[in-house]
């Protein structure tokens, strides 16, 4: 055999040995790096929420062992909400759901609930604390039979956290403590007997946690216009003697019933931001959150 042929033969050898090499190696790193993933990054549960105030709480309840988005944008009422592809993407992607339950996310519901049940959380199925006797004619005029907006409660806000960290294998701990409470419930102390009004009815839960009266509003929990009744009634009461200091209106809601109401009684108006539209998601989400509403809350008795 030639010297010119033994040479060829072995440069292919080679080539071929090398070929295998590094056929072995990228298919080694397909088996180890999961898609959607760099290499040497760790891969993180999805955790998908139907509205912020609640991707909020589940981004401090995990910290940053999971990656936290939400479906409904704030400005269109989670109630005639329906999911578009991408949203119901986002579900089938997701490795854990949280949403409020089918009395609030009515429209999304029938995709909502096809998620499988150990990968979904129902907010309304845990064991909430609920406004009670003290704010029961409040709780009446939801037309749900209960108020869903849970997450105005601190005490709400770690029993769902807990029911998170359970769910992904996470060490509990709460996102809001106890101390952190009641630092937040002796600032509203000399406030607890005051009255106020606002736009819709969304505030049952904040004032069964910080001992406040259950205000009058213009709206129920869907948006919906109450009777001429009611409306009469809140009229006459805001205008009495120990009548309401303010009416609260939110950003994301056309609220001209609010401004005539608050300019025929002569009240200013206040902005709550009861769906934390300005808060960042982070570890100390929550808590941040429930301290600057209280601020915002604050400012109507001044």
């Amino acid at each position: 055999m030639s010297t010119e042929k033994i040479q060829y033969n072995t440069l292919a050898a080679l080539f071929w040995v090398c070929a295998v090499f590094y056929a072995a190696k990228a298919s080694s790193t397909l088996l180890q790096t999961p898609a959607g993933h760099s290499e040497g990054s760790e891969t993180k549960p999805i955790i998908v929420t139907t509205i912020k105030p609640l991707a909020i709480i589940a981004r401090a309840a995990a910290g940053h062992h999971a990656d936290v988005s939400y479906l409904m944008p704030a400005t269109q009422s989670p109630h005639d909400y329906s999911l578009p592809v991408s949203g119901l993407k986002k579900l089938a992607e997701a490795d854990l759901v949280v949403w409020i339950g089918k009395e609030f996310e009515t429209r999304s519901a029938k995709s909502i609930v096809q998620v499988p049940a150990e990968n979904l959380i129902t907010a309304l199925r845990l064991p909430m604390q609920f406004p009670t006797a003290g704010t029961q004619e409040h709780r009446h005029h939801h037309g749900l039979g209960i108020d869903p907006h849970i997450w105005l409660n601190p005490h709400n806000a770690n029993i769902l956290a807990a029911y998170i960290q359970v769910n992904l294998g996470l060490p509990e701990r709460t996102i809001i403590t106890d101390r952190q409470i009641e630092r937040l419930k002796a600032e509203l102390a000399p406030h607890h007997d005051k009255s106020y009004l606002s736009h819709h009815d969304a505030y049952s839960h904040f004032a069964n946690a910080f001992d406040l009266r259950a205000g009058l509003s213009l709206r129920d929990s869907t948006g919906a216009a109450k009777g001429a009744k009611s409306q009469y009634q809140l009229r006459t009461i805001a205008a009495s003697d120990n009548g309401a200091h303010c009416v609260f209106t939110e950003r994301q809601y056309q609220s001209k019933d609010a401004q005539t109401l608050a300019a025929a009684l002569q009240l200013p108006l206040v902005e709550l931001d009861p769906q934390g539209l300005n808060q960042a998601l982070n570890s100390n989400g929550y808590a941040e959150f429930i301290t600057g509403l209280i601020a915002q809350f604050k400012v109507c008795f001044k």
